[in-house]
């Protein structure tokens, strides 16, 4: 397996053809998931041979933005058998990889240890410090993309809901990640109610229930 050359082929790829309005699902994000797969991969001891697995899945994961903005999972699939053989992969690699990038389809539904990290290096932004740039990042990509125009009061409300259905699937994970994430959901919820008592609805309110006084 040559995933040297692969991961060289694949980021050009990415950073040269993806559109410049995918501000979060780009090369860098990426990058971010093969760095977390390696700290949770040796945290959770993952061999070597496993872990070029786990490294290919994260590279190709999301090549299928290249294509398409909704149900790319399979897109990215299909390219990983399509470009892989070149690498060196073999059939059995390729349809391990195949099952790896499927894994992240949402909502997620990891079925074994390999499936379970990269799950969780997807995800990992939610308990970090540089969660409340990514949303943001991520909300603007979803407004330029989808035909579904959110605002940022149901944005941080998706968020909310989002962080307290997630849980992370490795012992690892949860253990680097959860208490940040737990102060990130608080956070959310202060900037909610924020967004409420400033907003003219929330006002509206506010001064009901003054006037009762």
């Amino acid at each position: 397996m040559e995933f040297t050359r692969a991961r060289e082929f694949i980021i050009r790829k990415l950073t040269r053809e993806l559109k410049p309005s995918l501000f979060y699902h780009n090369a860098q994000h990426t990058l971010d998931v093969i760095r977390s797969v390696e700290t949770l991969a040796l945290m959770e001891k993952v061999d070597d041979g496993k872990l070029l697995l786990l490294l290919t899945a994260a590279l190709y994961h999301d090549t299928g933005y290249l294509w398409s903005y909704e149900n790319n999972e399979p897109l990215a699939r299909d390219f990983a058998e399509e470009t892989l053989p070149a690498f060196g992969y073999s059939d059995k690699q390729i349809r391990e990889i195949g099952r790896l990038i499927l894994s992240t389809a949402m909502p997620q539904r990891p079925e074994n240890l390999l499936e379970e990290i990269l799950c969780d290096a997807d995800l990992d932004y939610v308990g970090r410090d540089d969660f409340f740039i990514t949303a943001l990042r991520l909300h603007r990509e979803w407004s330029e993309n989808s035909p579904l125009k959110i605002s940022f009061r149901d944005w941080y409300e998706r968020q909310r809901d989002f962080i307290e259905w997630h849980e992370f699937f490795t012992p690892s994970a949860r253990l680097l990640r959860n208490e940040k994430k737990k102060k990130n959901l608080t956070q959310v919820k202060e900037l909610l109610d924020l967004i409420e008592t400033t907003s003219p609805f929330g006002q509206k309110k506010i001064n009901g229930i003054k006037n009762r006084f």
